[in-house]
């Protein structure tokens, strides 16, 4: 996700410093990014001089001080953990000057639990970008309790300047995209238990819905641990209704986690 942010927003002139924890992370972000600009490229979609400036906005480091310290807006792209968003959180705190947006791009954890780590609530707001970012047109916006009219208002000009299209949110637990799709997915597991062909799951709901693709092509895009913390943050607030099927904490205990691991409904 993290790459995908990256790119869009270099795409748009921003002066772009993506973190991660190694060199071999950014190395592969990095190739990721000017394989898709290659692609758009490609299509006639960018010019040559485009990519260039592109990639020429983008720069990489391993240090969070350096990444943070002159930054005005922060997209956190960290696996869904909420103590380690928080940790995070309390070091951009620390690190970022005063007047730096503090986005979250989580799925479902509530961003006012998040913006706890910090002194700062009228900064932090939830920036939830889809998977590809680049190709995805729509990016939920999720105020926590004390975010600010001016906060949000960047926010969305932000959005805005990236060519992105913002849906503003309330701040419970999957807000209104994993509340909605996380439980679809976790249905179509459960079929997929019943004995359900995943082909067939994804192809009534493509002929007979008019999805775009089906829930198990969807959880295998998405990753089958992101949906299962989704879903579990999700029974954590609103009750039983919404825990994870059995057979998904299983698909993630045995490494099935879609696109990512290579293998899940189906082989990449």
């Amino acid at each position: 996700m993290g790459n995908g942010v990256a790119q869009v927003s270099a795409a748009a002139g921003y002066q772009v410093v993506l973190n991660d924890i190694t060199d071999a992370a950014l190395t592969k972000a990095m190739a990721t990014v000017e394989k898709n600009l290659s692609k758009l490229a490609s299509k006639g979609k960018l010019s040559e001089d485009d990519v260039k400036s592109t990639l020429a906005n983008i720069k990489t480091t391993t240090s969070l001080e350096e990444a943070c310290k002159d930054a005005d807006l922060l997209v956190e792209c960290v696996f869904e953990n909420l103590e380690l968003k928080k940790k995070m959180f309390a070091d951009f705190e620390r690190i970022c000057k005063p007047e730096c947006i503090l986005g979250t791009n989580t799925s479902a954890i509530p961003v006012t639990e998040i913006a706890s780590a910090t002194t700062r609530g009228d900064k932090v707001i939830g920036i939830h970008f889809m998977n590809p970012v680049p190709l995805m047109k729509g990016v939920e916006v999720i105020n926590g309790q004390l975010t600010s009219e001016e906060t949000t208002q960047a926010t969305l000009d932000y959005i805005a300047k990236i060519g992105k299209e913002s849906a503003v949110a309330v701040d419970f637990a999957g807000f209104i995209v994993s509340r909605l799709l996380d439980v679809l997915m976790n249905e179509a597991v459960k079929l997929v238990q019943e004995g359900n062909k995943p082909e067939d799951i994804d192809k009534a709901m493509k002929l007979c819905a008019g999805h775009p693709m089906g829930p198990c092509t969807l959880l295998d895009l998405v990753g089958a641990e992101i949906a299962m913390h989704g879903m579990e943050t999700m029974e954590r607030d609103f009750g039983d209704r919404y825990k994870p099927h059995p057979l998904l904490k299983k698909r993630v205990l045995a490494g099935l986690l879609g696109q990512k691991s290579g293998q899940g409904f189906y082989e990449y």
